[in-house]
């Protein structure tokens, strides 16, 4: 019974140290994201990641099934790239990092693929706007 209260007390003290949204309009409202890579059957909770923030995530597979040309129309009508380092072509890459160039788009690689690295930078993302 010990163990239990245990396990129940550190998801309170993890849930206590998650980042509260303040209701109202978050510094992401609006923005929109491109995330090129990563794995497909994490796509809807990354979706889902964003909209938590007010922001879009447009996806694109990295050139598996998708055109890697697809990337340079895309991305003038996003705000920044997100790149998962692990889960990534070096052709799709350095497209990306040359089309963030010539479109003055911020790139953000991402440690790898998880839920958690994208959520990290979306907050730190918020977090920055809301110092300036």
């Amino acid at each position: 019974m010990a163990r239990k209260g245990k396990k129940d007390f550190g998801r309170e003290s993890r849930q206590a140290q998650a980042p509260a949204e303040v209701p109202g309009k978050s510094s992401l409202d609006g923005r929109s994201f491109l995330y090129v890579g990563g794995r497909d059957c994490q796509v809807a909770h990354l979706r889902q990641i964003a909209s938590n923030f007010g922001a879009e995530l447009i996806h694109h597979d990295g050139g598996l099934r998708e055109a890697v040309s697809r990337i340079d129309t895309v991305l003038p009508s996003v705000d920044c790239v997100f790149c998962p380092i692990d889960c990534i072509s070096h052709d799709a890459c350095l497209r990306v990092k040359t089309g963030c160039k010539k479109f003055g788009k911020a790139f953000i690689p991402l440690r790898n693929g998880s839920k958690s690295s994208l959520e990290r930078a979306l907050q730190t993302m918020k977090e920055r706007d809301v110092s300036q």
